[in-house]
């Protein structure tokens, strides 16, 4: 890379120092680019562009000059974690140059990026020769210089998202007082700043207390738990005391953290991405579930309260906020990241705009991208350091080598020097057709299955409203054996045992179920009100009857109200509802679809092409007479 600060700092350090004063010892000591990095040399900095828009003056009388690719634009990142590297790949699909600053020589970004400039992200000097190189600034960690950002901004630099925002993130307690102002749902909290202000915080809010540093605090550094008035003490000295500037927060009790990425862009326009699910080990994100598995409401609420804290911020990017939900279903933000995040990472493999791709489209003023989910389902693991040294990487590369046997998984290694314990060197994602499936394929890679003796989950289910139903219904079963699919075959029904009934369907999903074939004769109530209480696919197969050959079976099935939809067959053809089932499980199940159910659709058109040729050279009588026979 080109353009190095020689006796940078470590990044640690450079992430601690004060962001409103440049560190002493890192002052740029810049050489130029080589010829061949570019096909135009360094313009003098006299030149270089500095105004709101950050792009050329048109000269009189003459076109623009034609952009090469989708930006002739350099983005300037302040940052080169894993973040940063990820943010490099994008741009480099886009044929967009990124440079990026950061103190250590061998970041993760550093093998990807257009140019590493070394130096300090908090280094008020670095920070402004390094964006006289940029059109565009912005960030992969938010503990930056804010003070010399928002200088740059009034001197035309662009930076996004804006100075302002950055300021108010950084501030934690900052943060929710600014949130709090807007109406969105928070946690109580309140600052404290003597021992008698927190005793007094632990008597108005109760124990347990959370206690939390102001600045500097992510990945759970920075907070600690108070159980009783008597651990106050320890807790505040173990955060540094109260000149290091601390709040308390009532302690929140909840049933799952959501988070969701926003987009914004220069216009203000605002994209949301499907609410996933977040698991942490010992305060880190350790596994993300997309989409996650709450009620459709819930996700409307969670996007909801995420977009209107965006909204509340200046500057585009892509932005993280990270929700609680609550066991009596309230939505409270927890904290915003203005950048791209953790609970994000699946987005590369699972969604039609990865958040990299997104933070490159807002931050240029490029229309922003589909969010939506190109895969049903995702989930990403993050590759902690279990171990310090070579121990930590051998533990870590075991990991990666069974995920490369696990269908749809994707590998990211970060490629950072150094591992420790908790560390994030990387993440795994894995799509699938179901989180069913993918949770069986983590656990496969985490070697939770390793006794054989785990039973697999059915994918489908077969129910019947009596077992006089079983000589229709067991063509069903025989398709969903000859497809290797898992199922599950019972009697449920819709009148004897209506319990059971409502229990079996408002269960279905969770229970991983992607498809329900109910057969049903008479009344033929059972595949509606299955269908009723639950989103799985539910197809009816009206059963034949003496009184009405299953006429009314059929009119039944096919009458259900609007709101209630249930697919079905001719009377008694279970088997065409096996094959339905089927396709529908293959229209999410590439291995599926592209092999097995073709096979069987070559089966059925050689087995009648057989018949032909035979019809063809037999002629009917002995036809009959040699396959017909009764």
């Amino acid at each position: 890379m080109h353009a190095r600060l020689l006796s940078a700092p470590s990044r640690a350090a450079a992430a601690s120092t004060s962001s409103s004063t440049p560190s002493a010892g890192c002052r740029p000591s810049w050489k130029p680019r080589p010829p061949s990095r570019s096909s135009a040399s360094l313009p003098p900095l006299s030149l270089l562009r500095a105004g709101a828009s950050m792009e050329p003056a048109s000269t009189e009388g003459q076109s623009d000059p034609p952009v090469h690719g989708v930006s002739d634009r350099v983005v300037g990142v302040l940052g080169g974690g894993q973040l940063g590297k990820m943010l490099c790949q994008a741009a480099s699909q886009m044929g967009i140059k990124v440079a990026i600053l950061d103190p250590l020589k061998d970041c993760p970004a550093n093998s990807v990026c257009h140019e590493h400039v070394v130096g300090s992200f908090n280094d008020g000097d670095a920070v402004r020769e390094f964006a006289k190189r940029c059109d565009v600034l912005t960030f992969e960690i938010e503990h930056v210089d804010a003070v010399t950002l928002e200088k740059l901004e009034k001197q035309g630099v662009v930076c996004e998202p804006k100075a302002s925002t950055i300021m108010i993130i950084q501030d934690k307690y900052r943060q929710k007082d600014h949130f709090s102002k807007f109406g969105i749902p928070l946690t109580d909290f309140v600052e404290v700043d003597t021992l008698s202000s927190i005793e007094k915080a632990g008597e108005m809010f109760g124990y347990p207390l959370m206690v939390k540093s102001k600045r500097l605090a992510y990945d759970g550094r920075g907070n600690a738990v108070a159980h009783d008035k008597n651990e106050l003490s320890s807790v505040v000295s173990s955060l540094g005391g109260f000149e290091h500037g601390l709040y308390v927060e009532r302690w929140t009790t909840f049933a799952k953290e959501l988070s969701v990425i926003v987009a914004r862009s220069r216009d203000g326009s605002t994209v949301c991405y499907p609410v996933v699910e977040t698991i942490h080990k010992d305060n880190i994100c350790h596994v993300v579930e997309a989409p996650a598995e709450i009620p459709e409401k819930m996700k409307k609420l969670a996007a909801s309260v995420a977009e209107k804290a965006v909204k509340s911020l200046e500057g585009a990017g892509v932005f993280a906020v990270e929700l609680f939900l609550t066991n009596d279903n309230q939505v409270l933000l927890n904290e915003v990241a203005p950048r791209p995040h953790n609970s994000g990472h699946h987005t590369i493999e699972a969604c039609y705009t990865s958040q990299y791709e997104q933070h490159l489209r807002a931050i240029l003023g490029l229309p922003l991208g589909d969010p939506a989910m190109k895969a049903p389902t995702a989930i990403m693991y993050n590759i902690l350091g279990e171990d310090e040294g070579d121990s930590g990487f051998v533990l870590a590369h075991q990991l990666i080598k069974r995920a490369l046997n696990i269908p749809g998984a994707s590998v990211h290694w970060y490629a950072k020097p150094e591992i420790r314990k908790q560390r994030k060197m990387g993440h795994i994602t894995i799509v699938g057709p179901s989180l069913f499936s993918v949770k069986e394929h983590l656990n496969k890679l985490l070697q939770r299955d390793t006794d054989g003796q785990k039973k697999v989950r059915p994918r489908a289910a077969v129910i019947m409203g009596s077992d006089s139903d079983l000589p229709i219904m067991k063509d069903a079963a025989a398709v969903l054996e000859k497809f290797n699919i898992p199922f599950e075959l019972t009697v449920v029904s819709a009148h004897r045992t209506a319990e059971r009934m409502y229990a079996y369907a408002s269960s279905a999903k969770e229970r991983g179920l992607e498809v329900i074939i109910a057969g049903a004769g008479g009344a033929a109530h059972l595949p509606g009100m299955v269908a009723s209480l639950t989103t799985v696919p539910v197809i009816g197969v009206p059963i034949w009857t003496k009184s009405l050959q299953g006429m009314d079976s059929l009119l039944s099935i096919v009458q259900m109200p609007k709101g209630i939809p249930v697919a079905t067959v001719a009377i008694g053809n279970a088997e065409n509802a096996g094959l339905l089932a089927v396709r529908m499980l293959a229209s999410r199940d590439p291995e599926l679809s592209d092999s097995r159910v073709n096979e069987y659709q070559q089966d059925l058109e050689d087995s009648v092409l057989v018949k032909a040729r035979l019809l063809e050279e037999l002629g009917s009588d002995k036809y009959l007479q040699q396959y017909k026979q009764p």
